[in-house]
């Protein structure tokens, strides 16, 4: 297991490091920041000291060299924008994100399962139908169109919920709603198939005619041997929001890492828009290798 999981930590260190490159590179051809930070009539010796402050008069190698020297020191750069280190602003951002992710992917998880194997059990019966149609139009929804129809009926018609921020329990239950449709209708999708596969097999159909209860024919003996393909789908949908939710925080205005990267990138703050990616980097591949390694627990034949 320990070579298992070394080899993953490896690709992963690789991968971000060529991430980090390419994103550095990419993100100074987006223009010249000074415009962004200075009045419109400040002088040329004004914008000339703004440049060598920040380093934006030196060649493009010799930023990057500097900026992987600070790295390796644990220095992620000052945000121009808040004039305080990338990383802070970044953390603090991901801390919002992170547990919108955990509590709309728990609900997911849990609600996915049961319905879609409960659908599987009965195939063509009127649950399966009910789910498997309602779980289509979930997966096909766009997230945007669903955050503004959320904010127009529940904010604006029915006044019964807040349009943004993030100080009560009330502020929480639009951005989740809308980010539990799209990974729910997927995930139920992929539960209702695998389990629909798992549930005609023989050892299935023997535990039914020993008599063994529906519950434990589902849960017990099905759903272990269902899960495969059910993780991966779990694990994409879980980095896709950690990555950032940015269509729906965006709207939203919650205060999270998708938000703070659109306007770090219009904003030109180069120093944010690099800790964000690795933050997000990080996570995914975290997430990547916490799948790998479900995977091997569930199927021992893939360590080897």
């Amino acid at each position: 297991m320990k070579s298992f999981i070394g080899k993953r930590a490896i690709a992963s260190g690789v991968s971000l490091v060529v991430l980090i490159v390419i994103v550095f590179f990419l993100s100074r051809l987006t223009g010249d920041p000074t415009d962004l930070y200075l009045p419109i009539d400040a002088t040329t010796e004004m914008r000339q000291q703004f440049r060598e402050m920040n380093g934006f008069n030196d060649p493009l190698i010799m930023q990057f060299g500097r900026y992987v020297s600070d790295l390796a020191q644990g220095n992620f750069g000052q945000s121009l924008r808040q004039a305080r280190p990338a990383m802070d602003v970044v953390l603090e951002a991901f801390v919002w994100t992170f547990w919108l992710a955990v509590i709309t992917m728990v609900l997911v998880t849990i609600a996915a399962i049961v319905i879609g194997s409960l659908a599987a059990f009965r195939v063509g019966g009127v649950f399966d139908r009910l789910a498997t149609f309602f779980s289509l139009i979930g997966a096909a929804a766009p997230d945007f169109w669903l955050a503004i129809v959320a904010i127009v009926i529940f904010a604006v018609k029915l006044h019964a919920l807040p349009t943004s921020g993030t100080g009560t329990f009330w502020h929480w239950i639009l951005p989740v709603s809308v980010l539990f449709i799209r990974p729910f209708g997927l995930i139920l999708q992929v539960v209702r198939g695998s389990m629909i596969s798992v549930l005609s097999s023989a050892y299935v159909k023997t535990a039914r005619a020993k008599g063994v209860r529906s519950n434990s024919i589902i849960f017990i003996h099905g759903l272990r041997n269902a899960m495969l393909p059910v993780i991966t789908v779990i694990g994409d949908q879980a980095a896709a929001i950690l990555n950032g939710a940015v269509v729906v925080e965006t709207v939203f205005g919650f205060p999270g890492i998708g938000k703070l990267m659109i306007d770090s990138i219009l904003l030109r703050d180069f120093a944010v828009v690099l800790a964000v990616i690795m933050v997000s980097a990080l996570a995914i591949f975290i997430m990547n290798l916490l799948i790998d390694i479900a995977y091997a627990l569930l199927d021992p034949r893939i360590r080897y």
